[in-house]
């Protein structure tokens, strides 16, 4: 029997108790920073195997590390456990259904994502015990992941500084391992101040901050013909500065996402939008705070992790599906939007070609998808990671295809049969991989060498401000 099925066995041993840790996150569905219950479980969890917890890293206190092992290499598995604002969401119901109104719920999978990572470093400590194996495996439980960029932090307060190789991997609706290219981005607020005064009564006397939201808002709308088509600004008022409509708005504001393929490029466009900003002030005779809270790296793969990975994908796969999995996904692909189902049709025209209906006649994906889709257009603070450590991703399975992304259907199939099996297949493909690089010296150096030659002299480009801290926001 090989490594990969003795792993993938220690797993299988132990899936209800993984199942169960994954459930539990789903239910606590804990926004960023705020994930007190979820990281909690784990990290007693971990403890309760014999891995050595610190809680609490970089100021983050739902951050933590459990180790196992001594000396090099150092491999590193990320986890992550936080939720979606405004995605409540019954389970297994293919219709929206809240369970909560207005609540959070896990609309990107994180309760399988970090549970997997847990899985695959639990099934790793236990191989490396029974076969006296050196080296040192990390599960990191890694906060905020949306919207603030918890890793980020992480990275910038050293925590990966002496890791050999990082591994991770994404719930989703294909099997692939992820090429580079992900968004770089910005998370910046804009607080405008004004003069409060009786709109009808008095309104020469006052300075309405709304109005420079808005009038900010509309230069940068008209700034988007002039930068470059990858680069993508979205936005959300946060503050409307109140529900009256007799008084003038003293205080309002915005928050931005602004993103590109490269770090510079983001920077270059910050520049633009705070000058967007600033001309609003002076048009509307307020003033403006501008205070970025969160950056993205773009994502770089490492060519020598991702072909192992893809080696143990194909090896584990498929995960074969039940004819009761198959119509529980087919559900809910009937509930996804027209514009959801065109893009699934365009997507499976890409893959297969003139052969894409045959493609999409079952409502998973149980195979590895080897053909380049490109780096995709979200963002993700793994891409800080692999900046500093040579790193390596894919995304499994996990609901039925053509599911849309932060959407409250992938809520209701993160405690689903199908979402189960494609974490303990994560975990299995990850402990794999992770294995090769913990007993294969000449494969972290060339893992390393493959870095180096990508980077291409390029350093990390940390661009947090100096006082940016992880806050709750």
């Amino acid at each position: 029997m090989s490594y990969s099925q003795e792993l993938a066995q220690l797993i299988e041993a132990r899936k209800e108790e993984f199942t169960n840790i994954s459930d539990k996150i789903w239910g606590f569905a804990e926004s960023r920073f705020q994930e007190f219950q979820s990281s909690n479980l784990q990290a007693e969890y971990m403890r309760s195997q014999g891995f050595r917890v610190t809680i609490g890293v970089a100021g983050e206190d739902t951050a933590f590390i459990a180790e196992y092992g001594q000396g090099k290499p150092i491999v590193a598995l990320l986890g992550e456990y936080d939720a979606l604002s405004g995605l409540s969401q019954q389970a297994n119901k293919a219709e929206h259904c809240p369970l909560e109104p207005g609540k959070d719920g896990h609309g990107c999978g994180h309760n399988l994502l970090g549970t997997a990572s847990l899985a695959a470093a639990v099934a790793l400590k236990e191989y490396m015990e029974q076969n006296k194996l050196p080296g040192t495996i990390r599960y990191y439980g890694c906060p905020a992941e949306e919207n603030a960029g918890g890793k980020a932090f992480l990275v910038r307060d050293g925590a990966f500084a002496d890791c050999d190789i990082a591994v991770t991997w994404h719930p989703g609706w294909m099997n692939q391992v992820t090429p580079s290219g992900s968004l770089a981005n910005f998370r910046v607020f804009y607080t405008f101040h004004g003069t409060s005064s009786h709109a009808a009564g008095a309104p020469h006397l006052g300075r309405s901050a709304l109005d420079g939201v808005e009038i900010m808002d509309v230069g940068v709308n008209y700034m988007r013909e002039h930068m470059i088509d990858d680069a993508r600004i979205h936005y959300a008022i946060i503050n409307t500065g109140g529900t009256a409509p007799n008084v003038v708005q003293s205080e309002a504001q915005v928050l931005y996402a602004i993103r590109a393929p490269k770090v510079t490029q983001v920077k270059e466009l910050f520049e633009r939008v705070n000058d967007c900003a600033r001309g609003a002030a002076l048009i509307t005779g307020t003033t403006v705070d501008i205070k970025q809270v969160a950056a993205y790296s773009d994502y770089r793969a490492n060519d020598v992790i991702s072909e192992r990975i893809g080696v143990h994908m194909d090896e584990l796969l498929p995960v074969g599906y039940t004819e009761e999995e198959m119509e529980y996904a087919k559900k809910f692909q009937q509930v996804v939007t027209d514009l959801d189902r065109n893009n699934l049709k365009e997507t499976a025209k890409k893959l297969a070609g003139r052969d894409s209906a045959k493609l999409l006649e079952k409502p998973l994906f149980d195979f590895r998808i080897t053909k380049s889709l490109g780096g995709g257009k979200g963002s993700t603070d793994v891409g800080d990671v692999s900046w500093v450590v040579p790193t390596g991703q894919f995304s499994a399975v996990t609901w039925a295809a053509g599911t849309p992304g932060h959407a409250w259907q992938i809520v209701a199939q993160g405690k689903g049969p199908v979402a189960h099996k494609g974490m303990l297949f994560a975990a299995k493909v990850m402990a794999a991989t992770a294995y090769d690089f913990l007993t294969q010296p000449d494969l972290v150096e060339k893992a390393k060498e493959s870095w180096l030659a990508d980077l291409d002299g390029e350093t990390y480009p940390n661009a947090l401000p100096a006082d940016a801290k992880p806050e709750i926001w």
